[in-house]
């Protein structure tokens, strides 16, 4: 058996779950009341303003809604209700590209989240139930924006900031925004960059919603102001009051929209609620990472992904912690950067990527020797499986072999965590998430509900519903029912469908081993093959086109796309990706790029026209085809693209 490795316990004297007996305890506990356990934790850490009737209600499935009747504001629970005891407690951490820092207390929070909220009210009517679009960078007015709109219950949908002016344009006309919330721009590696101008070229057509677009001034390069349009927050905001009162929201009111690609190559407007939501990030906060009063937490993510919402902004605030929020990269100005930051800032709990890890690995083994990081307890990976190596040079080095290491399973859909090792409690076997959190039914079975065996591959469901879960898709309940739970039956009943292939070993730990769908996983975030397909295709000279994952030593998985020419059509592989990049940088943005192009002669298809993406995904890596290739249109075809991707 692989080695395991057991918590410091030194590192966890009041750990929230102290030991496997009380994981299982826990896990007992769900088991016989799952709804009043529920309850039970509903009540003991939410505030609410008005106490909820009914736990779940399942009478709509897959429509679940969590503690009906209840009303509470999320604002409220992150910042309200810890002003008597932590108003002078560091709420958020912001630090710049160059290293200024700036400490915003609970109270100055409170402040600047009201300012905000009024501003909203009083200059831009917004409302209970609008669409706000926010496309920002990591700076603490992006956080005050997102709780602002929790605040007096307009909904917000967080587009990265990386993404470019078509896919800004689609999700603001989806969600049918009313206004847009962006900066000028902000700074990167020591140089300026924009934001203002995508969000111009987004609103050139089809966004008659937007009524008005409201610019943080960060950089102050020169941009265009539309007359009647475009205003400046930097201003405004100083005229605004600082008290606004809490909205009373609903428990099942929307708080977020947040667009996940899709494998059809619309992107998915994800649904999340209020209370089941807060409730999942704050606990959350507390079982994986062992929040305690004093300590400071590191999330390394962009508030543009789930990760920066839960764990950034919402999880760590409800929790009454202290947040980190970074506006620069982990290797400038140097490879030593977020060592650094951790010595400097004494922080007690890091989580990053894998891709983060695997290039601060690659570029500086030794770094973190060079800096004091005793301050940290946990080490947390999020946003795809972390390979072995990764992992080892993680424990050993950033940890100095005594720091828990906690892998996280967990997507935008889900909310928050649903499978990781405790810190306290799990013995750790490296790339595993281990064990579901209490309360978190995971299983690995065939689409029929059998358990998968031992050691081999199934699907990965959720087989109850938790309070956390996407309620819906924007405006799709069909595609939000076939998406997750038109896959999987366990019982008897449809359950929901993570989209991930896992393995389930002899100790019952779960490892995950990918997507089973058309989705790839570049650094983290999840891009649909059908968009980058859909992009690539407004290539004059692409006939057809498919893209694949290719295994990347830092990004965890790069798009490899197998290119059909059109008739009369040349070009050499390295031309048309270098042209097709171009496109997809308008398209999606550079985070979509295509690294590896092979121009073949045909893809291989069934008689029914479906192209044998496992076939292509097989080629890419290189590896010898050992699946049925008798139903193709023409198998000949396989040898021909494996010898051109051999010889490219």
């Amino acid at each position: 058996m692989e080695k395991l490795y057991y918590p410091h316990l030194e590192l966890f004297p009041n750990a929230r779950i102290k030991s496997m007996d009380e994981y299982e305890a826990l896990v007992q506990e769900f088991e016989k009341d799952y709804e009043g356990t529920w309850a039970k934790y509903a009540r003991e850490k939410l505030n609410w303003f008005k106490d909820f009737e009914q736990t779940l209600d399942e009478s709509n499935a897959p429509f679940y809604k969590w503690f009906v009747g209840g009303k509470i504001n999320v604002a409220y629970q992150c910042i309200d209700r810890h002003l008597d005891s932590k108003k002078n407690k560091a709420a958020i951490i912001w630090e710049a590209d160059n290293g200024e820092r700036k400490v915003i207390t609970y109270l100055e929070l409170y402040k600047s989240v009201n300012r905000f909220a009024n501003l909203l009210k009083n200059k831009f009517h917004i409302k209970k139930g609008d669409r706000v679009v926010l496309y920002m960078p990591m700076i603490p007015e992006a956080a005050f924006a997102m709780l602002a709109c929790a605040r007096i219950g307009a909904i917000h949908s967080v587009v990265f900031g990386g993404f470019s002016a078509d896919a800004l344009r689609d999700r603001i006309i989806d969600a049918n925004a009313k206004l847009i919330i962006t900066a000028d721009g902000a700074f990167r590696k020591g140089k300026p960059y924009l934001l203002k101008p995508t969000v111009d070229k987004a609103l050139e057509e089809g966004c008659e919603s937007v009524e008005a677009v409201l610019v943080v001034k960060r950089n102050n390069e020169s941009i265009n102001w539309v007359e009647g349009r475009d205003y400046n927050y930097n201003e405004l905001i100083k005229e605004q009051s600082s008290e606004c009162e809490a909205e009373i929201m609903d428990s099942e009111d929307p708080l977020f929209l947040l667009y996940t690609s899709g494998s059809t190559g619309k992107p998915k407007g994800v649904q999340h609620s209020q209370a089941g939501y807060i409730l999942w990030a704050q606990m959350t906060m507390e079982w994986t990472f062992d929040i305690q009063d004093n300590d400071t937490f590191w999330c390394t993510a962009d508030i543009g992904w789930i990760t920066g919402h839960t764990y950034i902004v919402y999880g760590p605030l409800a929790a009454g912690a202290t947040t980190v929020m970074f506006e620069g990269v982990p290797t400038y100005p140097d490879v030593g950067r977020a060592w650094k930051m951790i010595e400097e800032l004494q922080i007690n709990q890091f989580y990053t990527a894998p891709t983060a890890i695997r290039m601060l690995h690659k570029l500086g083994a030794d770094e973190p020797k060079k800096y004091d990081l005793s301050s940290l307890r946990i080490l947390g990976t999020v946003g795809e499986p972390i390979d072995p190596a990764a992992w080892k040079w993680y424990y050993e080095v950033v940890g100095n072999g005594r720091c828990s290491i906690v892998d996280t399973w967990w997507q935008t859909e889900t909310g928050g965590h649903m499978i990781t090792p405790l810190p306290a409690a799990t013995p750790v076997k490296p790339a595993s998430a281990t064990k579901p959190l209490p309360g978190i039914f995971a299983k690995v079975i065939e689409k029929d509900g059998t358990p998968t065996p031992i050691g081999e591959k199934g699907y990965l469901c959720i087989v109850k519903p938790w309070p956390s879960m996407i309620r819906t898709i924007w405006n799709d309940n069909e595609r939000f029912k076939n998406s997750y739970f038109g896959e999987c039956v366990y019982e008897g009943k449809p359950v929901y469908f993570s989209g991930d292939g896992a393995m389930v070993d002899e100790l019952g730990y779960i490892t995950i081993t990918g997507r089973v769908d058309d989705v790839i996983n570049v650094s983290g975030h999840r891009l649909g093959t059908a968009e980058i397909e859909g992009a690539a295709k407004k290539h004059d000279a692409i006939a057809a086109i498919a893209v694949v994952g290719k295994p990347h030593e830092i990004k965890g998985e790069s798009p490899f796309a197998f290119v059909v020419l059109k008739e009369n059509q040349e070009s050499s592989n390295e031309e048309l990706l270098k042209e097709v990049n171009e496109i997809i940088k308008e398209e999606i943005g550079a985070i979509a790029y295509i690294e590896n192009l092979v121009i073949v002669p045909d893809l291989p298809k069934t008689r029914s026209g479906k192209v044998m993406r496992r076939l292509l995904r097989a080629i890419a890596k290189k590896e010898a085809i050992k699946q049925d290739t008798s139903t193709l249109e023409d198998p000949s075809i396989v040898q021909a693209i494996e010898t051109i991707v051999k010889n490219s």
